[in-house]
This record gives C-alpha cells, sequence and structure tokens, in this order.
C-alpha cells in the first residue's frame, strides 16, 4: 500500500504546510532556529508520529489480546543540538537521537500479561520498527529555473 506525504513552504515564511490525503499540518522552527513558532518542528513532529503510532498499536493489540485499558498516555522524549553539523560541531549528528518512550497504562491485567502485551506491541508498532531497523532511504532533486531551458534532474542518491 503506497503511501504518500507532501511539503510545500509558504512564501519565505519558512512555515512547512504538510498534507496527507485530505490533512494539513504545519510546521515551523522557533525563532531561534529561523521560524515563526507556528507549528512543532520536523524533529518535534517525528516524536509526536512515534508516540501517536505507539498508542494506536497498544489499542490495536489491546482489542486484539482482550486487554482492558482505562487510560493510556505515550511520552517521547529525546535530544537535539542545534549546532549540529556547523563549523566546529562536524562530529554532532544532525538528527534526534537518544530517543526515549514511556507508556503510561492503567489497567487491571497482571504485571505478566502487560510484559507479553509489550513485547506484542513492540514487534507491531510500524514507526517504531522504522527508527529501530536500517532503512533504504532514496531521493533525487529536480531543479527548474526559469529562463534557462527545461528542468534538471539532479543525481538520485541512495546513501
Amino acid at each position: 500500500m503506497p503511501l504518500t506525504a507532501r511539503a510545500s513552504v509558504e512564501g519565505r515564511s519558512g512555515v512547512r504546510r504538510i498534507g496527507i490525503r485530505r490533512h494539513a499540518i504545519v510546521s515551523d522552527s522557533q525563532p531561534d532556529f529561523a521560524g515563526f513558532d507556528l507549528g512543532p518542528s520536523s524533529p518535534e513532529l517525528q516524536l509526536g508520529v512515534l508516540g501517536s503510532c505507539l498508542a494506536h498499536t497498544i489499542l490495536i493489540q489491546a482489542a486484539l489480546q482482550d486487554l482492558p485499558i482505562t487510560s493510556l498516555e505515550v511520552e517521547v522524549a529525546g535530544t537535539f543540538d542545534p549546532r549540529a553539523g556547523t563549523e566546529g560541531f562536524e562530529d554532532i549528528p544532525v538528527h534526534p537521537r537518544d530517543l526515549t518512550y514511556e507508556v503510561r497504562l492503567d489497567s487491571p491485567a497482571e504485571p505478566s500479561t502487560v510484559q507479553a502485551f509489550r513485547a506484542r506491541v513492540e514487534k507491531a508498532c510500524p514507526i517504531l520498527n522504522l527508527l529501530r531497523l536500517p532503512q533504504s532511504v532514496s531521493g533525487r532533486f529536480t531543479h527548474t529555473a526559469p529562463g534557462h531551458g527545461a528542468d534538471a534532474t539532479l543525481q538520485e542518491t541512495n546513501p
């Protein structure tokens, strides 16, 4: 099943509008990172996506396993160093790191049942596994230069 998302920049504001099916999400950065704080940053959205996917997977697995849930909350945290990749800080990763999550699950189920349930959730969660396992990502740049002839597609990359 193919999945797609599109991100576009609104004018020269730097605000990114993410379109997925008929839904829109606004992404921006804080003022100290060249933004207007009109929405969460991309790294923050990634943490939210992981938390949302874990919560959804928990609900699905709970329904499949008939595990009663009274309340559920997932908190995801990580670190990001804004100096990453700049002069003198080339060795600092440019991606969020040290990701952690905490699931706060209120359920009358036995602890041993919840422990087995956790293993099923972690095995089934698509975004958790996307982040944990190596992935192939390829891409290309299509460059349009008005007044300079046809579009040019730059070399495809697959690091």
